[in-house]
């Protein structure tokens, strides 16, 4: 298959999965009501507020990579690694999970960052980010048990059940093959003969990864990571005092239908297109909310959060044009 095929394949497949759980979800909708909800139903006082908190999650994501950058060398503008954030942001929206690599070209195009070291420092930041919403994850699933196990019930997952299948046979050959698998790897890659600069890039990954151990101020980068997470947790919760059909459903239930959400767009479409609209959803309807209007918050709040990325993308991509003609 060739390249501009691979590349087509990549953006259009993600866009085209969203789309059919969209129109799945909505294909008895009568989108007259996002209309009259946007002009007659909708505070946009608080939804202005809640896009605030979508930046402060990135600016936050930005200064913290920046640090962590520090003890490899690299010394970075701050603001330039912020746009770097803005802008890995905006392609995942075109290629899911693309950001990553994007914002390591950027820093090192225009800061002359090492590509291979930044890439091992986001390595880093997405561990910690993992091990932080998982812990988030846990306590929220003990504290709401009947609500999740409702959840697994409406999307059809009997988790239960699914591990019942499973005989004491099968979990021993199911360990058993991912050992071998793990070694056969190991073996087989102790075989080649790596080319000098493969290795550096390696080595360069590697330094990247444990850069965290050298961060000089812990404290600062412990309140860059919740920094992040709780304007993500706002730029979520706000919107709920947009509408009156979920302004009264506390932070609770909030924190619910974000934890859901954030696992649904696990799924590789852009931003969490269909499965984050369907996720949250499910978890309104759990809690009370009618239907037709858990459709018409998802579909708004998404949207709307979701044209705020490219904004920032062309603030950023203004910006750093000019940094490069006056550098």
């Amino acid at each position: 298959m060739q390249k501009s095929t691979k590349k087509t394949l990549k953006i259009i497949l993600p866009i085209l999965l969203g789309g059919a759980i969209l129109w799945w979800m909505y294909r008895e909708f009568d989108f007259r009501r996002i209309s009259d909800t946007l002009i007659r139903d909708m505070n946009w006082w608080w939804m202005a507020f809640s896009l605030v908190f979508g930046v402060t999650a990135q600016v936050f994501r930005g200064l913290r990579w920046q640090q962590t950058l520090a003890p490899l060398g690299e010394k970075p503008r701050r603001s330039t690694c912020i746009h770097a954030i803005f802008l890995s942001y905006a392609s995942s929206l075109i290629i899911p999970r693309i950001g990553e690599v994007t914002r390591c070209g950027v820093l090192s195009r225009y800061e002359g960052t090492s590509f291979s070291k930044s890439l091992g420092t986001v390595i880093t930041e997405r561990i910690i980010d993992s091990i932080l919403i998982l812990t988030i994850l846990v306590v929220v699933i003990l504290s709401q048990l009947g609500i999740f196990s409702h959840f697994f019930q409406q999307t059809g997952v009997n988790i239960s059940k699914t591990l019942r299948s499973f005989s004491t046979t099968g979990y021993i050959v199911t360990a058993l093959l991912l050992i071998i698998t793990v070694v056969f790897l190991y073996l087989i890659l102790r075989k080649f003969t790596v080319p000098t600069k493969i290795r550096k890039m390696a080595s360069d990954i590697k330094a990247g990864i444990l850069s965290l151990r050298d961060v000089e101020n812990k404290p600062l980068f412990v309140f860059y990571t919740l920094g992040i997470w709780v304007s993500y947790f706002l730029h979520f919760y706000l919107t709920f005092f947009c509408f009156s059909f979920t302004a009264n459903l506390g932070i609770q239930t909030a924190l619910v239908a974000f934890i859901v959400g954030g696992i649904a767009v696990i799924v590789p479409t852009p931003n969490g297109l269909g499965p984050w609209h369907f996720a949250v959803k499910t978890i309104l309807v759990i809690y009370g909310v009618a239907a037709v209007h858990a459709e018409t918050f998802v579909l708004i709040v998404h949207s709307i959060q979701t044209a705020l990325i490219p904004l920032l993308a062309v603030f950023s991509l203004i910006v750093l044009k000019k940094k490069s003609i006056t550098t």
